[in-house]
């Protein structure tokens, strides 16, 4: 059986191993949170690249790819 020394080291052990998983979670839902808005601000970004994307081919006249296969 262990003696009252070893089990209070264990538990001063198990304390500051507490601590340090308590940091280390903190800093992971900081770069949790960091990530996420940049994946959101991507999205964002995406989206806006597709709708100018998308109007730009509404803007090209329809005889343009056609014209290639009339012209011998």
């Amino acid at each position: 059986m262990p003696s009252i020394t070893e089990l209070v080291d264990r538990v001063e052990r198990l304390l500051l191993r507490h601590a340090e998983l308590q940091r280390t979670n903190v800093l992971l839902e900081q770069q949790v949170q960091t990530l996420s808005q940049e994946r959101d601000s991507l999205r964002s970004r995406l989206s806006a690249a597709r709708q100018r994307v998308d109007a730009l081919l509404d803007r090209l006249p329809v005889e343009a790819s056609d014209s290639g296969k009339n012209e011998k």
